[in-house]
């Protein structure tokens, strides 16, 4: 049985539903009571910004920092070259190297919206993976690593049993002992003790505690996050297409605002909890509203939201401009634009392709027909139909989502 966890950090993530699993809690919560630790989170750049479905993370370190202890951001230049396996029925592709560079530089911005670097004792720092690994020839890193993991300890691992049946290769199999010295080698060089993880990468963590349990004959800890899912209870991630972006020029902070806006009734209090910094007893308020009520709370929380990613005046803007345009459509300038080539009128179809609104022209012919767009406030319901040439259209897709078309 655990005992009553006493540290104040530990406490509060609970009370928020951050803490989803730990490799051991009592040790952790001796440590944390004992002094600064410092906790490393990391990521691979497989795009060029993080998006919701990374936020727990990032508002656990964010918390963790808050707190007075330090956390490091570990981008996986190496990694990243190898294509982690977790939660994938098949293998991610091969990135070039300037596809890595790009996409790190993408990573260290959407991770400075949510954590302080610097110099001081509790300011974090980043570091890339590939800063050491590089180091290592093949013959090399398994001589120094090859008998710390036994073949039956990998293949119990989900993320590798899920993979093996899709045909997972040994590049993905390699993929766990390189996360592994990553935690050792953060050890080492930083005295870093805790890892921070979502849930699908529970087995690749533990593998780290194991290796330097196994080196040094020290413990360190993991803690992982519950994963963040859609309405559908789906993973939001890239690869679901279902991203909404951190960096503001893949995801508008009006579009950021409006994803929170819209959450659904059940799910308030939760994204309160884990996207915010509200105290809890100001949520416990706003969860117990109902109704049309509960609207407002959900408006404080896409606010308070907004503001930890995009800052107060981002913040203020988008929630002036979903003001303005759910009450009539007064304003306009905050919301999202994209600029089209229009040189005349245009069929309705290929003009909402042109502003990117749809993946294909049968799903747009079908909004259009189940009476979901509207051109400068009015109704089109025939796909047939012509867009009229213009320096800006206003476009309403559904009931929530607005974009400003601009002619070039």
């Amino acid at each position: 049985m655990v005992k009553k966890m006493k540290n104040a950090l530990l406490q509060e993530l609970e009370s928020r539903g951050f803490i989803n699993q730990t490799s051991n809690l009592d040790g952790l919560n001796d440590a944390l009571n004992a002094g600064r630790v410092t906790a490393y989170w990391g990521t691979d750049p497989t795009g060029d910004s993080l998006h919701v479905g990374h936020l727990a993370s990032l508002m656990l370190m964010r918390w963790f920092q808050k707190y007075g202890h330090r956390p490091i951001a570990l981008v996986g230049g190496a990694t990243g070259r190898i294509g982690d396996p977790s939660g994938r029925d098949k293998g991610r592709p091969m990135l070039t190297d300037e596809q890595i560079e790009h996409n790190c530089a993408g990573l260290r911005k959407s991770i400075s919206k949510f954590i302080r670097f610097g110099n001081g004792a509790d300011d974090a720092i980043m570091v890339d993976n590939n800063d050491w690994m590089k180091n290592y020839s093949h013959m090399e890193f398994l001589r120094e690593f090859g008998t710390d993991f036994t073949v039956p300890r990998m293949l119990s691992m989900e993320s590798v049993r899920r993979r093996l049946e899709n045909g997972m290769t040994f590049l993905e199999f390699n993929y766990m002992t390189f996360q592994a010295v990553d935690f050792l080698t953060l050890y080492k060089n930083y005295g870093c003790t805790l890892q921070f993880c979502g849930a699908d990468q529970w087995g690749n963590s533990i593998m780290g505690v194991e290796l330097v349990r196994k080196k040094l004959g020290k413990e360190v800890f993991v803690l992982s996050t519950a994963l963040i899912t859609d309405s559908r209870g789906e993973k939001i991630g890239k690869s679901a297409g279902n991203a909404v972006w951190v960096n503001e020029d893949k995801t508008s902070p009006y579009e950021y605002y409006q994803y929170f806006r819209n959450t659904p009734d059940d799910l308030v209090e939760k994204f309160l909890k884990i996207f915010t910094e509200i105290p809890l007893d100001e949520i416990a308020r706003l969860s117990k509203l109902q109704g049309a009520e509960l609207n407002s709370a959900k408006k404080i929380l896409a606010f308070a939201a907004t503001e930890i990613a995009h800052g107060h005046v981002a913040a203020v803007a988008a929630e002036s401009a979903a003001d303005a345009l759910f009450g009539g459509g007064a304003n306009s300038e905050n919301v999202p634009s994209v600029e089209i080539e229009m040189n005349a009128d245009m069929g309705i179809v290929d003009f909402l392709m042109a502003a990117k609104l749809f993946p294909s022209k049968s799903e747009a012919r079908r909004m259009i027909e189940q009476g979901g767009i509207q051109i400068d406030g009015k109704k089109i319901t025939d796909w047939k139909s012509v867009v009229s040439v213009a320096d800006e259209i206003m476009v309403q897709k559904g009931k929530k989502t607005f974009l400003r078309v601009k002619r070039k």
